[in-house]
């Protein structure tokens, strides 16, 4: 927790400097600071969020990044500052946080922080030379690829910091947090960056008129992104309910789909799985047992763990056809299929779902010694029908209950984790 310590420090530190040099010196181009106020406070007001989306505001972080590296504005030069900006950006930012904060969903401290010091970190890049009249004779494309620049880093900069955060809040491995952050910067990343920098140069030509304009297009791809968002969570809402047909006919006890697709989810963290790779495996866990509604007989408790091989491989088969059956995407059916492979032939998402399935018919209303017991078990069953570097992750996960006890699948009455289909962080708040 030293890391969450110092981030949270430093942006304290920052954000207390940054308002009592402001206060002593006074607030510079007031129109200008107002209009970009106004336009951060506004993008945190319409930024949306839910079980199953974290809380975005696009059009805020655009505005932020536009003030930080604001040049002249209409062609007159101005000498707002860094401390300035950052103060103006805190300001407006919390301004328009207290809606939300008042229905309960309120901004929580990482999200704040992280925003104070990548804010702070591209004004300070950009204002004191700027100042100093380091880019005067900068015109052109010269300029905009030095605000291209900054812009880059700073989106850098904010991915390894949301990385740190991430790491210290869930245990998930730091390279595997890293790239889900650095993925995100190539979607509305790339987007909201672009129209803080163009935002930035349009003013310097044509003044604050620019700021509506240009907000336009950042305001309809964020309606986009929920739209696209909302369809996702029905999306995996109606792969939980198929999921569920096995226990309503029956074939599987209640829950237990939930349950390995969430330790599923964590052991796949563990192994450094991201993005597309975590929603594989996720949903394969979901339907791992779906192909038991074809059985005749059903399977006593639906423990298919200790059937033979070859009556394994029969119901997985069955399983990878019903899944195919449902449009659900064809990798999700090749992880059904071949759960039931030996070892050494599956994907890493089939060998995580086997021996998380393994495990959790084996823990099965048990006690805490049943399961040290079953763990075991599976150390043992490495042989052959247990990947060893599965076990061993499944035992460091079960090890840190909060690691995946918060990690619920989506669409099962409970909270999604961060890291699964991510709004880039920077692009984040709350």
């Amino acid at each position: 927790m030293s890391v969450l310590r110092l981030v949270h420090g430093a942006a304290a530190l920052a954000a207390a400097g940054c308002l009592g040099v402001t206060l002593w010196t006074g607030l510079e181009e007031r129109g200008v600071a107002l209009a970009f106020g106004a336009l951060i406070a506004v993008g945190e007001l319409t930024r949306w969020g839910g079980a199953q989306v974290r809380q975005a505001a696009p059009l805020g972080t655009a505005g932020s990044l536009s003030y930080a590296l604001l040049g002249p504005d209409a062609g007159r030069p101005t000498a707002h500052g860094a401390a300035q900006v950052v103060t103006v950006v805190l300001a407006a930012a919390l301004l328009g946080a207290v809606p939300h904060i008042w229905s309960g969903r309120t901004a929580t401290p990482d999200h704040l922080a992280r925003r104070v010091l990548t804010v702070g970190f591209a004004a300070v890049c950009f204002q004191p030379l700027y100042d100093n009249g380091a880019f005067a004779s900068w015109s052109g494309s010269a300029y905009a690829l030095l605000l291209i620049t900054l812009l880059t880093l700073t989106g850098l900069c904010d991915a390894v910091l949301a990385a740190a955060l991430a790491r210290c809040r869930t245990g998930w491995p730091f390279a595997a947090c890293l790239r889900e952050q650095l993925r995100g910067l190539l979607g509305i990343g790339f987007a909201v960056s672009a129209t803080g920098g163009v935002m930035a140069l349009a003013v310097a030509v044509v003044g604050l008129w620019a700021l509506p304009v240009f907000c336009l297009p950042l305001l309809l791809t964020q309606l986009s992104v929920r739209r696209y968002a909302a369809v996702r969570a029905t999306y995996r809402q109606t792969i939980a309910s198929l999921a569920r047909a096995t226990e309503i006919a029956g074939c599987t006890p209640a829950g237990h789909a939930r349950r390995v697709a969430a330790l599923s989810l964590a052991v796949g963290r563990d192994l450094g799985l991201t993005g597309r790779e975590l929603t594989v495996l996720e949903y394969a866990a979901l339907m791992h047992d779906i192909g038991q509604l074809s059985l005749v007989d059903p399977v006593p408790a639906g423990a298919t763990a200790g059937l033979p091989p070859e009556e394994q491989r029969r119901i997985a088969l069955l399983g990878g056809a019903v899944v195919r059956q449902t449009g659900v995407d064809a990798a999700v059916a090749v992880v059904v299929e071949r759960q039931a492979d030996p070892c050494g032939e599956q994907p890493l998402a089939a060998r995580i779902v086997r021996a998380v399935n393994a495990y959790e018919e084996r823990t099965r209303d048990a006690g805490p010694e049943d399961a040290l017991r079953a763990l075991e078990e599976l150390r043992l069953g490495t042989a052959g029908d247990y990947a060893p570097d599965v076990v061993e992750s499944l035992a460091r996960v079960l090890a840190q209950p909060r690691l995946w006890r918060g990690s619920s699948p989506a669409g099962a009455g409970e909270r999604r984790t961060a890291l699964s289909d991510p709004v880039p962080g920077w692009v984040t708040h709350g």
